[in-house]
C-alpha cells in the first residue's frame, strides 16, 4: 500500500520493523520443532496487512507508544494461527509460496502449532491489560463462528447473506480489531477508535470480496493468480452466488447456472466456458457494486476523524479496493 506522505511512510515502516522483530521473540520455544513450525509461515512473509492497519490507525494518537507494537503482534499472531488451521481444513499444500505446515509435517502438528500461536497472541494481549484480552477473545470467538458457518454452509439461510456473514466474522472482525487496537493503544479518543473499528470491518469485507472478483477477472501473467481457481474447486464466492440466484432467462445466464450447479468445474472445457460467461455476466457487475458499496461504507466511517495524512491513506485504501475490481 503506497503512502504518499514521506513522514507517515517512515513512521509506519519503523513500527512494522519493530513488529517483525517482536513476532520472532513471541514465537520462541524451548522445543526446536515447535519453534521451527511456529516460524514457518511468519518467515514465509505475507502482506502484514493487519499490523499495517494498526500502524496507520495509531497515527491518530501517539504512534510511538510501545503498546502499539504489542497490539500489532497480537493481531498478526492471531491471523497466522488461523492460517495453520485453515490449511488443515482446506487440505492445502501451499501457503505464501511455500509448503503448508500440514504438508511439511502433518495435520496434527499444524493444528497444535496454530493453537500455540493463539496462546502466544493471548499472552501478548495480557501484557496490554484486561480490555485487550477481552477484545482479542471476542475477536477469536467471531473467527471461530465464521469458520463454523463456512464449514456447515447456509443451512436454511439466504446463501448471499450467509456468505457476507462469514466474511464479516472471518475477515472483518480481525480487521476491525486491528484498526481499533492501533487507535486505542496510541491513546486516541474513544469515538475515533470506534469509528476506525467500523472502518476496518467494512474495509476487510470489501477487500476479501475484491479477491473473489480477482479470481475471476485476473490475467494470470499480470496478477500472478490462476484465473478461476475458486470455480475449479467449487468454492461458492459472491459472483457465483449472485449468478445462481439470478432469474434472468437469456441463454448465457441459463447456461451459466447449469454449469455452476454441477459444483467443482474440473473439466477444462466446461471451466473455460463458465469463466467466460461469468466474466460477461450481470452477476459479476452486481458483485462489483457490492464491493464498491462496502468500500464506500468504510470511507463514510472516517468522517469523524481529523483530516490528516493517516486518514487520507485509509481513504486511498478504499479507492484502491474499488479500483482493483473495476
Amino acid at each position: 500500500m503506497p503512502l504518499s506522505d514521506p513522514e507517515l511512510e517512515s513512521a509506519v515502516a519503523a513500527t512494522l520493523a519493530e513488529v517483525e522483530a517482536g513476532l520472532h521473540v513471541a514465537l520462541a520455544s524451548g522445543d526446536p520443532l515447535v519453534a521451527e513450525a511456529a516460524r514457518h509461515l511468519v518467515d514465509a512473509g505475507g502482506k502484514r496487512f493487519r499490523p499495517l492497519l494498526v500502524a496507520i490507525c495509531a497515527q491518530f494518537g501517539d504512534h510511538r507508544r510501545p503498546e502499539v507494537v504489542k497490539a500489532a503482534e497480537v493481531v498478526e499472531l492471531t491471523h497466522v494461527a488461523t492460517l495453520y488451521h485453515d490449511d488443515v481444513m482446506d487440505e492445502a499444500s501451499l501457503r505464501r509460496g511455500t509448503p503448508s505446515a500440514n504438508s511439511r509435517w502433518d495435520n496434527s502438528v499444524a493444528i497444535l502449532v496454530g493453537d500455540f500461536l493463539f496462546a502466544r497472541a493471548a499472552d501478548v494481549a495480557a501484557q496490554l491489560g484486561p480490555e485487550a484480552v477481552r477484545i482479542q477473545a471476542s475477536t477469536f470467538s467471531r473467527l471461530v463462528h465464521g469458520q463454523i458457518a463456512e464449514t456447515v454452509g447456509p443451512r436454511d439461510a439466504d446463501p448471499v447473506r450467509h456468505y457476507l456473514y462469514v466474511l464479516a466474522e472471518k475477515t472483518g472482525s480481525l480487521m476491525a480489531t486491528s484498526a481499533r487496537f492501533g487507535a486505542m493503544f496510541a491513546g486516541a479518543p474513544q469515538d475515533q477508535a470506534e469509528a476506525l473499528a467500523r472502518y476496518g470491518e467494512a474495509m476487510g469485507i470489501a477487500f476479501q470480496l475484491s479477491d473473489d472478483l480477482l479470481d475471476i477477472e485476473s490475467d494470470s501473467p499480470v496478477s500472478g493468480k490462476t484465473p478461476g481457481t475458486d470455480l475449479r474447486e467449487g468454492v461458492p464466492t459472491l459472483p457465483v452466488l449472485y449468478a445462481l440466484a439470478s432469474d434472468e432467462r437469456d441463454a448465457g445466464s441459463v447456461r451459466l447456472r447449469q454449469l455452476l450447479a454441477d459444483g467443482p468445474l474440473t473439466d477444462e472445457r466446461r471451466h473455460a466456458e463458465a469463466l467466460g460467461l461469468l466474466r460477461e455476466s450481470a452477476a459479476l457487475k452486481h458483485a462489483r457494486e457490492t464491493v464498491r458499496g462496502y468500500a464506500e461504507q468504510a470511507r463514510t466511517e472516517l468522517a469523524p476523524l481529523p483530516d490528516t495524512s493517516a486518514r487520507r491513506a485509509l481513504e486511498s485504501l478504499c479507492e484502491f479496493i474499488a479500483d482493483r475490481t473495476s
